[in-house]
């Protein structure tokens, strides 16, 4: 991808820390895989899975311990966007800081852009 047509994205270092943990508990690379696609109770959704390897097309952000990835779909939706991990008395769970989004549902995994 051209560097100049990246929109910033980034990985606080408490989210690499959990990729890392969750992905050691499951012997996987810390390798964590963000996208977007249809869905949810907002129109869009997040997806968070672990993968084996960076594709061709992917903005890959190495954090400390860990690196995440995005597609260049999904990178459309997340430009300027922060993931984060977030611990609270209803449990703990990765949190996408997305300015672009306008709307969104209370479980944090849906939204919608203008």
């Amino acid at each position: 991808m051209d560097a100049a047509a990246i929109p910033a994205f980034a990985v606080t270092p408490r989210a690499a820390e959990e990729i890392a943990a969750i992905a050691a508990r499951q012997g996987q690379p810390p390798l964590l895989r963000l996208s977007v696609s249809a869905g949810g109770c907002s129109g869009l959704q997040y997806g968070f899975d672990l993968a084996a390897a960076p594709e061709s097309d992917d903005l890959v952000v190495r954090q400390g311990p860990a690196t995440v990835v995005v597609d260049s779909v999904s990178l459309d939706f997340l430009g300027h966007a922060v993931l984060d991990w977030h611990d609270s008395l209803m449990g703990s769970h990765f949190k996408v800081v997305n300015p672009q989004a306008v709307s969104g549902c209370g479980c944090g995994t849906s939204f919608a852009v203008a």
